[in-house]
């Protein structure tokens, strides 16, 4: 099967031919390209001939243009292949706010992974960084408790640029090296106020959600920036490369692929 994670930047794809029952699945091989382009015939054939026989593909979107785009060419191109487009309802996760309809479903493959991350009866933060960054609650039982989403830094980088007359626009999008706090100039002054005014949100977000818990949270991390974020946070963070995509995974195999 191909699971595919369409957020608003990029669509990342991964292809699994198994998903076992211990711990997370891996992808055997993985794609990315731009959300903003439309498919092309090469793109689809090489990801398709990397197997010999019919592919199910598993979607999680948040990015409904692009899915949709998606769709139609899975559609036109490969009639004989399963397309399914997961929602809150398909998934084995028990969702603790009034509208699970309405949260994100990438939160929430993120969280079915996290909890076969988590240890037993412990609690588990699951930070997302990406276009948007999610934090989210897990709590000890595996329940998806909710969260913040805040700008990721290309958002809040866009932003100053489009809200003010002198600040240029930076290409800071994601979160590797940290920048000196102390900015001398106007551009090293805005790189370390994105850079650290993120570090510090997503610091702060955990610190309170960790703090009416019973005991202290796992904390896991997806996303580009994921390293760099995972070293700021310390000893308890654990960066999971493609929790995303295992989790839409694991839904897959529940359903049933």
């Amino acid at each position: 099967m191909i699971c595919v994670d369409v957020g608003n930047a990029q669509i990342k794809l991964g292809l699994f031919q198994s998903v076992a029952q211990q711990g997370i699945p891996q992808p055997e091989q993985t794609w990315r390209l731009p959300s903003n382009v439309l498919w092309r015939d090469e793109v689809l054939e090489q990801i398709a001939g990397s197997v010999a026989h019919e592919l199910s593909w598993w979607i999680s979107s948040v990015n409904r243009p692009a899915a949709s785009r998606m769709i139609d060419v899975l559609r036109e191109r490969r009639p004989g292949d399963r397309v399914v487009m997961l929602s809150a309802r398909d998934l084995p996760l028990q969702v603790a706010v009034p509208r699970p309809d309405m949260v994100g479903v990438d939160r929430l493959v993120d969280a079915l992974a996290a909890n076969r991350l988590r240890s037993p009866d412990r609690p588990a933060v699951v930070v997302d960084v990406g276009t948007a960054i999610t934090v989210d609650l897990l709590s000890a039982e595996g329940v998806f408790c909710g969260g913040a989403i805040l700008p990721g830094i290309g958002m809040s980088a866009r932003a100053l640029h489009q809200f003010t007359d002198l600040l240029p626009l930076l290409d800071l999008t994601e979160l590797h090296q940290p920048p000196p706090a102390l900015g001398t100039d106007t551009v090293a002054a805005m790189r370390s106020g994105l850079y650290w005014g993120a570090i510090g949100a997503v610091r702060e977000l955990v610190e309170r959600l960790a703090a009416d818990l019973p005991a202290k949270p796992e904390v896991f991390i997806t996303g580009g920036a994921g390293p760099a974020v995972a070293r700021l946070l310390g000893p308890d963070a654990q960066h999971v490369p493609y929790l995303t995509l295992s989790g839409i995974a694991i839904a897959a195999e529940a359903i049933g692929q």
